[in-house]
């Protein structure tokens, strides 16, 4: 335990920026074939279904952060949650044919599909503008970080994150509401914008501070 310890203290005693923890980030992931290839498959899926605002959130980016930080080798992605926002069409249905489509794509990967359009009934809040003003009512802050591709117009250099334009080219980006920090300092953060019971049961429920023994739960802000 000693040396994964000190592994993830001398990460913190660096107190990187937040633009120099989104390099390390994004340099993880695309480190990581089997997370870049997601990516990949979810582009091309946007395409076909048109999601011109999505992203692989929560423990598709957390868990990657912490299994770096504690030193341990890269977990199995047990879950791939794909979130998009499509206002125009929150119907269960358009869920299932995205996840049936990739499925299709990649049947070993364990594919999970929500419109965040339709998300804030299920939680009893205010209709969501955006996946990051969903994000931004999850339990724990550190599972509303995310990451998409933005799309880069080659011939006028304008970006937007997640509009399919032609002639493109497609760079990684972060989705993260509440930014990096929490994250990389090991934190498990109970989201003031959910009850507390519900933070709880999921920290109960999830094994996580068992599987990561250096993070600290923060139950209050």
């Amino acid at each position: 335990m000693s040396h994964v310890l000190n592994g993830a203290m001398n990460v913190m005693d660096e107190a990187m920026s937040e633009a120099a923890l989104k390099h390390r980030l994004l340099k993880w992931i695309t480190q990581d074939c089997e997370r870049v290839r997601a990516l990949e498959l979810v582009l091309q899926c946007a395409k076909v279904h048109s999601m011109p605002q999505w992203c692989l959130a929560a423990g598709f980016v957390r868990n990657l952060v912490w299994d770096r930080l504690h030193g341990f080798e890269l977990s199995p992605l047990n879950d791939i949650d794909l979130i998009y926002f499509c206002p125009l069409d929150i119907s269960p249905e358009r869920d299932l044919v995205i996840e049936t489509y990739l499925n299709q794509l990649a049947p070993e990967l364990p594919w999970s599909v929500k419109n965040q359009a339709r998300m804030h009934t299920r939680n009893q809040d205010t209709a969501y503008t955006s996946c990051v003003d969903a994000m931004a009512y999850w339990p724990e802050l550190e599972t509303a970080i995310g990451v998409s591709y933005q799309v880069v117009d080659v011939e006028s250099d304008n970006q937007t994150v997640g509009m399919i334009n032609h002639p493109a080219s497609y760079d990684i980006e972060l989705v993260a509401p509440f930014g990096l920090n929490s994250l990389f300092a090991l934190k498990l953060s109970a989201n003031p914008k959910r009850s507390l019971s519900v933070f709880d049961h999921r920290v109960a429920t999830k094994g996580w501070l068992t599987r990561y023994p250096l993070l600290e739960c923060c139950r209050t802000s």
